[in-house]
C-alpha cells in the first residue's frame, strides 16, 4: 500500500502547487482534472498489473486509497461545470445560483443516508460488501464518472466515499463563495484581515508547524483529506500568529531530510505519551 499512497500523496502536492500558483478558476479546474485522470490511469494500470496481496488491502484501496483520488477528479469536474455557467448578473442571482447547487449536492447525502452514516462512523461491518471488486450488485446505484463504473477498478462504494469527499469540499467552497459575496469581499479565508486576532503564538520554529500542516492534510483528518493545503496554512497563520512564508519550499525542506523526516510530529508523540505518564505517576 505505501506505492498507492506515494502516488497519492504525489498528485496532492502537485494540486497544492496548482491551487497556489493559478488564480483563474476555469483553468485550475481544468489543470487539476487533468492531473487527477493522468494519476488514475498511472494507479489502475499498476492495480491491474501487481493486484493486492490479501483482502484487508484491497478493502483499504477502495476504501481509503482510490476515494481520495477520484474525489478529485469529481471535485474539479463538477467545479468547472458549476463556475463556466455561473451567472454574472447581481448578488442576488448569484447567490441564488450557488445555494441551488448547494442543495443539489446536499441531496446526495440525503439519496444515500444509510451509507453516509456507515462511511461517517468508520463502520467496518460492511466493507467486505462494500469495497471488494467480486461482490459488485449492479442493482446498487453506480455513479456515471468513467473512472468509476471499471469492473477490474471499481467496488459497490468506493465511488460513494469518492462522491461524498468531494460535495464536502465542494460545499466549503461554495458557501466561502456566498460568503465573498454578500461580504462584498475577495477574501479567501475564514478571517477576515480586520477580525482580532488571537493570543496565541507559536513558539516552535516555522519549518515545525509546517510539518504538522501537511501531517495533518496528508492523514485525511480535515475534510476527509481534500482541504486545500494553502487555507490550512493561512488559517495557522491567523490564528498563531505567524508568516510561514513560502511553505511550499520549506517542505520540499522536510521531505529532503536524511533522518528524521517527521522530526516534530516524532517529539509531539514523545512528549504526549510522557506527559500521560507523568499523570499516571
Amino acid at each position: 500500500m505505501k506505492v498507492y499512497k506515494e502516488i497519492l500523496q504525489k498528485l496532492n502536492y502537485e494540486l497544492d502547487v496548482l491551487e497556489t500558483e493559478t488564480e483563474d478558476v476555469l483553468e485550475k479546474a481544468e489543470k487539476g482534472l487533468k492531473l487527477a485522470r493522468k494519476t488514475l490511469r498511472n494507479m489502475r494500470t499498476r492495480v491491474l498489473t501487481k493486484g493486492f496481496k490479501s483482502t484487508e488491502e484491497e478493502i483499504t484501496f477502495f476504501k481509503k486509497i482510490k476515494p481520495r483520488l477520484c474525489s478529485k477528479l469529481i471535485y474539479y469536474a463538477k467545479l468547472f461545470n458549476i463556475q463556466s455557467k455561473r451567472p454574472r448578473g447581481s448578488k442576488k442571482s448569484q447567490i441564488k445560483y450557488l445555494n441551488n447547487h448547494i442543495h443539489k449536492l446536499q441531496d446526495y447525502f440525503n439519496d444515500n443516508l444509510e451509507f453516509f452514516h456507515y462511511y461517517r462512523r468508520n463502520a467496518t461491518a460492511l466493507d467486505q460488501q462494500y469495497f471488494l471488486r467480486e461482490k459488485v450488485d449492479i442493482r446498487l446505484r453506480i455513479e456515471t464518472y468513467y473512472c468509476l463504473t471499471d469492473e477490474q477498478f471499481s467496488t459497490c462504494h468506493d465511488s460513494t466515499v469518492a462522491t461524498i469527499m468531494a460535495y464536502d469540499t465542494l460545499i466549503a467552497y461554495l458557501k466561502k463563495e456566498i460568503g465573498k459575496i454578500e461580504n462584498n469581499t475577495t477574501s479567501d479565508y475564514i478571517f477576515p484581515n480586520n477580525s482580532k486576532r488571537t493570543r496565541l503564538f507559536w513558539t516552535a520554529n516555522k519549518t515545525d508547524l509546517v510539518e504538522l500542516i501537511y501531517a495533518l492534510h496528508s492523514s485525511g483528518a480535515i475534510n476527509s483529506g481534500t482541504a486545500d493545503i494553502k487555507e490550512m496554512a493561512a488559517v495557522s497563520e491567523q490564528i498563531f500568529n505567524i508568516d510561514l512564508g513560502d511553505y511550499y519550499h520549506t517542505f520540499l525542506e522536510i521531505r529532503s531530510r536524511k533522518i528524521h523526516r517527521t522530526k516534530f510530529i516524532d517529539n509531539l508523540h514523545k512528549s504526549l505519551l510522557q506527559k500521560m505518564k507523568d499523570l499516571d505517576e
